[in-house]
């Protein structure tokens, strides 16, 4: 297929958008999250209520990816009011129909609403949830059907990847990714144009370009959510990599506990290639790029560039010494852009809307947006996006609804096992990457969770540490043997058996380790271990004091 015909494609599904009979469209949340609250036998349901009462020919009904509001669901949203549903099952469909559709009154009772909000808000985009996002790498997720490459066509799908093959040279595409001053979002903040850049400065008969999928974090789902809800976008950021550095192969690296994802971006591919997207001269031109899926058994060191790697390559998932970086020596010995799918699903509207544009939203270290996943004792878990240098608190009490029960806010949880905990006392510190580094805990790659009074903050250093201590692939003794030491010692302090001795040697362990280690995976273990120290010493001491 050549230009003109995929542009006479989405012309006649923009046209068919434009004159669409239906009055009302139904979204009915079928991400991981809902798919398990039963939200398929919930669109099936929809389905037939809506075919009994002859609305059909008015009334469109359709499975999207994730909404955000994960523990709310299953989440079904009416268009154009924007009203959305929560916890809908089969019983309370017809109910919902009648008033919503027939009477013109949505029911009050079912809408998005906890005690800490004045009211529901029948247009759900007016509940600070929603109204204070800005959705960037999650756009059109909660709203398209993420298995017709149709419905993302006509979002503006592909249109970036038009744009570079035809009007940018891969030198202007990099140019307008380090113009955006986009930082890598798997966890380091590495800036992405400058990596770009660096493989594209490489010469080599072969390049690739891999994305890491492999989410392995405790109460992380970003990466799953965007896979799930809008894949194709996720694979046209990948393929205008590939065009900027030079590569004609790539691999999405996704873990095995995310079928859906999986299952959803094969889909994608292949919808892709019958479209001429992918395969060998797209669209007319000399560029050619392939992807193909790899599955990860579930290992989280995984998540580790150079172990994700050598899993790709059939081997056991170990971390090698670097330099040399993958940039240079990557897959197979060739020079390789690996980049994290929330990295990927920025990249689209960068080239549509400028690096200049993307530059001026976050701060001044750390542009653009960041995808978050609200976890533990809030009311409204489930997933975010908002401006880098939102501060903590207005995620927590504006957007998150504040703490289930009406609790005291103790800390959040930031960047998972390789991140740290911050305090009440900080809760107006800006989430971005230098001043999450400044409390002793980092970014990561989203992962957030929020903690009470009642969180003991000793079991849940002990908690991450196991975490470390079950995933070091073993290589390095510093990982292997310094995490199962650091957790033997918390689980004694846990039992109110620990001394001031044990103390000491936690936090010098932790340093031994922290500076020693192979990868990040043992580097970074230590760090909840010493922000709780940081932040919560005395309830260490208290432990020792009951010996």
């Amino acid at each position: 297929m050549n230009r003109q015909d995929l542009q006479t494609i989405i012309y006649a599904e923009k046209a068919k958008e434009e004159n669409n009979k239906y009055k009302h469209k139904i979204c009915v949340c079928c991400g991981a999250g809902c798919i398990s609250s039963g939200s398929e036998l919930v669109l099936k349901k929809l389905q037939e209520e809506i075919k009994t009462r002859g609305l059909e020919s008015e009334v469109e009904v359709i499975s999207t990816g994730c909404m955000g509001l994960c523990n709310q669901g299953p989440l079904v949203k009416f268009l154009p009011d924007y009203t959305i549903y929560q916890k809908v099952d089969c019983t309370n469909i017809a109910r919902i129909v009648q008033s919503q559709l027939l009477d013109k009154k949505p029911i009050e009772d079912l809408l998005i609403f906890s005690d800490s909000r004045p009211k529901p808000f029948i247009n759900a985009q007016e509940d600070p949830f929603f109204k204070k996002q800005m959705k960037i790498a999650l756009r059109n997720c909660g709203h398209i059907n993420p298995e017709r490459i149709e419905d993302y066509l006509v979002h503006d799908g592909y249109k970036a990847f038009d744009k570079v093959l035809f009007q940018l040279s891969p030198e202007e595409v990099i140019a307008e990714i380090k113009q955006s001053r986009m930082r890598g979002r798997g966890g380091a903040g590495y800036p992405t144009g400058l990596k770009w850049e660096t493989v594209y400065k490489y010469v080599s008969d072969q390049k690739y370009v891999i994305c890491n999928g492999d989410e392995g974090d405790p109460g992380a789902f970003m990466d799953r959510s965007v896979l799930e809800g809008n894949p194709h976008r996720v694979l046209e950021g990948m393929a205008i990599a590939a065009y900027a550095v030079g590569a004609n192969k790539g691999y999405a690296y996704i873990r095995g506990e995310y079928p859906l994802a999986i299952k959803r971006f094969e889909m994608a591919i292949k919808q892709a290639k019958k479209l001429g997207l992918l395969g060998n001269n797209i669209l007319g031109t000399t560029f050619s790029f392939d992807v193909e899926v790899r599955i990860g058994a579930g290992a989280f060191v995984c998540g580790e560039e150079t172990a994700l790697i050598a899993s790709i390559e059939g081997k056991r998932g170990t971390p090698k010494p670097r330099p040399p970086f993958p940039a240079e020596s990557g897959l197979w010995g060739k020079p390789t852009l690996i980049n994290n799918v929330e990295t990927f699903a920025g990249i689209t509207p960068i080239i549509n809307n400028g690096g200049e544009w993307y530059s001026e939203i976050g701060t001044a270290k750390s542009a653009g947006t960041k995808v978050f996943a609200l976890a533990g004792k809030i009311n409204y878990s489930g997933l975010i996006e908002v401006p880098m240098g939102t501060s903590l608190r207005e995620i927590i009490f504006d957007i998150g609804g504040g703490i289930q029960g009406g609790g005291e806010f103790k800390a959040a949880q930031t960047g998972g096992p390789s991140g740290g905990c911050i305090p009440a006392e900080h809760l107006d510190v800006k989430m971005d990457y230098d001043s999450l580094i400044s409390l002793g805990s980092i970014m990561g790659s989203g992962g957030l969770i929020i903690m009470d009074k009642s969180s003991d903050m000793v079991d849940v250093a002990r908690y991450f540490m196991e975490f470390c201590m079950d995933e070091s692939c073993g290589k390095c003794v510093p990982c292997r043997v310094g995490t199962k030491m650091m957790h033997d010692l918390l689980q004694k302090i846990c039992d109110n058996k620990g001394t001031s001795i044990d103390l000491a040697r936690l936090e010098e362990l932790a340093v031994y380790v922290k500076e020693t280690s192979l990868c990040g995976l043992g580097a970074s273990a230590p760090n909840p271990l010493l922000s709780t120290l940081r932040h919560f010493r005395q309830e260490y001491e208290t432990r020792i004091d009951q010996e």
